[in-house]
This record gives C-alpha cells, structure tokens and sequence, in this order.
C-alpha cells in the first residue's frame, strides 16, 4: 500500500496524532507523582501518628477537609510547604502537634463521656468534633469582644449567680380577663 496520497498521509498523520494524545490522556497526572512522595517505603503515609497507618485517601482527605472548615483555615495553616508544594509529613509547624493533641482530647472525651453503651469501637463516636468549639475560628477562646461573633447567639445563657434574687412571675396580661 503506497501512501503517496496527500490527503491519505494526511489523514494518517491526524490519526496517529490522535492515538498519541490519547496515550499521554491516560497516563497518571503529575499531581498524583507530588502526593505520593507522602508515602512510606510501605505504601502507608508517612508520619501519622494520630490517624490510622492504613487510611484510605479519600478517608484521610475526608478528615482533614473537615478539619480546615471547622477551623476556616486552608492546608498550610498545620503543613509545612516548600517551593509551593505541602509536605504533609513534616512536623516543622506547631499548629501540627496541637492538632495532634487535639484530636486525641476529642476521642477521649467521646470515649469517656458518651460510650454508654460501652461499645467495642469507641474510637468511632463522634459527638464532639472540632467544629463543636471552633465554629469556623482557628483559635476559639479569642472570641470578638465587641460580641458580633456570628455563632455568638447559639451560645446557651450562662447560670445565675448564686443567691440571686430572681423576680417573682409576672401574670400574663396579654389575654383579656372573662
């Protein structure tokens, strides 16, 4: 077959161009290259010391997306990055041991406060989350002292003082007397 034809080398050159294109489209991203040097020799990630060794991604970015809304804080506000890549492994922040801390105080209070039922996998009640107290703030005890924090309202009134001297009930005069 004698391809001396223009518009046959033509269409053969397009069709090759295609099946090349087609090629690079399938191979891995270069994005999943940069997550993977987060992993161990073992294929686990490295360094976790809190979560489990053999999380799943998704699990693992399930968590930590929900750690930066319940904190309004982006990944770098705990990881380290170095020429504008994460290195999720390093411990080079503080905010990264706190959040450590963290997540092992909340396990512990669900463990010890809301296990009524003493089940075997306490590690999976999750009544108090970090959302519970930071609502959207980094560090929940700097609460905006003009009072406008937006969760401000959801807050329960504090108890009376003690030996306070509560009014007595006033009848309803709303309704007219029959």
């Amino acid at each position: 077959m004698k391809l001396s034809n223009p518009k046959t080398l033509t269409v053969t050159f397009l069709l090759a161009i295609g099946v090349v294109i087609s090629i690079a489209a399938t191979k891995p991203s270069t994005s999943k290259i940069k997550i993977a040097t987060n992993y161990s020799d073992t294929g686990h990630f490295k360094n976790l010391q809190v979560l489990p060794k053999d999380i799943s991604e998704d699990s693992l970015d399930h968590i930590m997306h929900s750690y930066t809304k319940a904190l309004g804080v982006h990944c770098n506000f705990c990881h380290a990055f170095a020429n504008g890549k994460p290195n999720f492994a390093s411990d080079e922040k503080e905010e990264k041991g706190i959040a450590r801390y963290m997540m092992k105080m909340t396990a512990d209070i669900n463990k010890q406060y809301f296990n009524f039922e003493k089940s075997t996998m306490p590690d999976t009640i999750n009544v108090i989350k970090c959302i519970t107290c930071h609502r959207g703030n980094p560090h929940p005890d700097e609460i905006k002292a003009d009072g406008d924090d937006e969760h401000h309202d959801m807050m329960p009134p504090g108890p009376p003082p003690p030996n306070s001297q509560m009014p007595p009930p006033q009848p309803d005069t709303s309704k007219p007397n029959k």
